[in-house]
């Protein structure tokens, strides 16, 4: 491939561009702030190399795997798992063989731009990935993934990472974060608490997790009283082992101020099977404002990232299970959707309920004007199928004039695929510059101040959001 152009994503103007690429020099190598993600904790925790070129870029990153499916090519031929056990192919060479052929899928993709990045950047292989040098890639890779300096905690350090977060059930018993605080290593692997699966009644068996709830705590988490006992224990000690937040990935905003002992007797409910798929919302709504109120006592930082119909194909869901790219945005209300929760805490300064959204008819219409008067809000950055230039872009000229810089949180990857980490921090800082330098270029905002909010959007901003 020709060498990533130093300018990319920068303003076509000549002035703009050269303010842009002035802000970018100055914050390029700020170290990375990576609050919210999907990493996998046993890699920090054990440090083993990456199995091979395959196993890292394609089979667990459903951007990369889902734009191959749309083209007919199948999960097993990807080495993605089967629920059933049943035959998925185990060549990495051959998996990388398929993928090289279709690379062209992915022209004018995020997906691209950060993978070539990261092929040019991290692996040092500088030539344009196709059939023709699909084994040529595979090859120089794979080698250097046998290397001690390309292990995962030493890329850790050399992409600049400060801290990094993770995702767990309060059902993990989060060995592999004790594992690293216990080490000599001294990166920072943080978790989160992602209560979902003791949230949602449609979850499969949710009430047996509730039951799993309170072995865990020593609560009998199968009454209301118990129930929230068990969230505040497991919530302490995720707190003890690092989390400065909660993730709450719902399919609707939906909150709900009920009293104790209607929420009570629709947690029965719900522990039953019996809930209807409006009363199991409802329950999810309910849940949302006891985790704030949990939050107003454990510091927790609160995300929801509503607005995504989850595993839409049934026989996907089937043969493959969760998270396997069919998560669709939706529309999504956050004015009527929030009131509730807003209504008992969205005044009270202790609480930082960070909103994310997939509805971008949403941000200038909703987000920003709730986010730019509530101090208990703020937005997150531009996320999943809007983790793009485009997406950035439109999400900085949307929000900014209603809610301001200083009511966002610069940015995360939320990401599993780790070594797209750097260039998806790269993107965003990017983007934002374009942005400060179209500003400045059109007499909006003062170039000492663009200044300081690049350092701001890149660094500072998601530091204090997340209390990191």
């Amino acid at each position: 491939m020709a060498r990533l152009d130093a300018d990319r994503l920068f303003p076509l103007d000549e002035r703009a561009r050269g303010l842009a690429r002035a802000l970018y020099d100055e914050i390029r190598a700020l170290p990375i702030v990576s609050p919210h993600g999907h990493t996998d904790p046993r890699w920090y925790a054990l440090n083993e190399p990456f199995p091979d070129p395959a196993q890292l870029f394609i089979t667990p990153d459903h951007y990369v795997f889902r734009m191959l499916f749309s083209q007919g090519v199948a999960l097993e031929a990807l080495g993605v798992p089967r629920i059933d056990g049943g035959p998925v192919e185990t060549d990495g060479r051959k998996i990388w063989r398929l993928f090289a052929a279709n690379y062209h899928l992915f022209r004018a993709t995020p997906s691209q731009m950060w993978l070539d990045q990261a092929f040019q950047d991290v692996f040092g292989f500088d030539e344009q990935l196709s059939e023709a040098t699909a084994d040529a890639a595979y090859d120089h890779i794979a080698e250097r993934l046998q290397r001690p300096d390309y292990r995962p905690r030493a890329l850790f350090e050399r992409f600049g990472i400060e801290v990094i977060a993770t995702t767990e059930s309060p059902l993990d018993d989060l060995e592999w974060h004790r594992m690293i605080r216990d080490s000599d290593w001294g990166g920072r692997v943080v978790t989160a608490y992602r209560p979902d699966a003791v949230i949602d009644p449609e979850t499969p068996d949710f009430a047996a997790n509730i039951v799993r709830l309170g072995e865990m705590t020593g609560e009998d988490a199968t009454t209301w009283e118990g129930y929230l006992a068990a969230h505040r224990a497991r919530r302490a000690f995720f707190k003890s082992m690092g989390a400065t937040s909660t993730d709450h990935g719902h399919a609707t905003a939906r909150t709900e101020d009920m009293k104790q002992q209607d929420a009570a007797a629709l947690f029965r409910k719900a522990l039953t099977g019996d809930c209807s798929a409006a009363e199991a919302d409802a329950f999810r709504g309910q849940m949302l404002t006891e985790m704030a109120r949990m939050s107003l006592d454990d510091g927790l930082v609160m995300q929801i990232h509503p607005g995504s119909f989850r595993n839409h194909s049934a026989p996907i869901m089937a043969r493959f299970g969760r998270d396997k790219g069919f998560d669709i945005p939706t529309r999504t209300d956050y004015v009527r959707a929030l009131k509730p929760l807003l209504d008992a805490m969205g005044t009270d300064k202790r609480l930082t309920l960070i909103l994310f959204g997939l509805d971008e008819t949403a941000y200038s219409r909703e987000l920003a004007p709730l986010a730019g008067v509530y101090p208990a809000l703020r937005l997150g950055p531009a996320w999943w199928f809007f983790d793009s230039y485009e997406g950035m872009r439109r999400y900085r000229e949307t929000v900014t004039e209603t809610a301001g810089f200083y009511n966002t949180v610069g940015f995360n990857d939320d990401t599993r695929a780790f070594c797209s980490i750097p260039a998806r921090h790269d993107v965003a800082r990017r983007v934002d510059c374009a942005y400060l330098a179209t500003l400045v270029a059109t007499g909006r905002l003062a170039e000492e101040d663009a200044h300081e909010v690049a350092h701001d959007l890149a660094y500072r901003l998601a530091k204090q959001a997340y209390r990191l």
